[in-house]
């Protein structure tokens, strides 16, 4: 992201569009692949504000120095770092909301479908910013998520099926 970039392709959702978008491809996969344990609840909270710290202080920092590399004004890395990380943390907790307030079966079903929903209102925002089709980018970005689902809940089960006799 140099200062020569167009304006057109940094409109005001960049800067919640990368945290926003690691966040749920995370967490959908932190949930699929680990709903299947004796406590899922628990687990997938506990993985959940994992990724919403740990994973998203690594991230921010990423972009910081990244941005810092670039030569890009210090406010504007800054600004980025908390977007970052504000944005990331918001998202995760609210998967955390709907995986207290539901039973699980039900929880995951809407945290599929709460992620699904939010990168598809991203993609279409930002396909609308930089002129794309944006049913074309929907599906792709959806496609990514639902390969990321379907390998986690798969690596999931196998690592469960392999390991729970330890």
């Amino acid at each position: 992201m140099s200062n020569n970039i167009d304006n057109k392709c940094r409109p005001p959702q960049t800067k919640f569009s990368f945290g926003a978008t690691s966040a749920i491809m995370t967490i959908l996969g932190l949930i699929a692949g680990l709903d299947t344990l004796a406590h899922p609840k628990l687990s997938i909270i506990g993985g959940i504000l994992v990724i919403a710290i740990a994973d998203n202080i690594s991230d921010s920092m990423g972009i910081h120095i990244y941005q810092e590399s670039e030569c890009i004004a210090r406010r504007e890395v800054w600004l980025s770092t908390a977007t970052n990380f504000l944005t990331r943390l918001l998202v995760s907790l609210s998967f955390i909301i709907l995986i207290i307030a539901l039973p699980m079966r039900l929880a995951v079903i809407s945290a599929m479908v709460w992620g699904l929903v939010l990168l598809a209102l991203m993609s279409y925002a930002v396909a609308k910013n930089t002129d794309r089709h944006p049913f074309r980018a929907i599906f792709e970005h959806m496609s990514i998520a639902i390969v990321i689902i379907t390998a986690s809940h798969f690596i999931g089960r196998f690592v469960i099926e392999k390991l729970k006799s330890i």
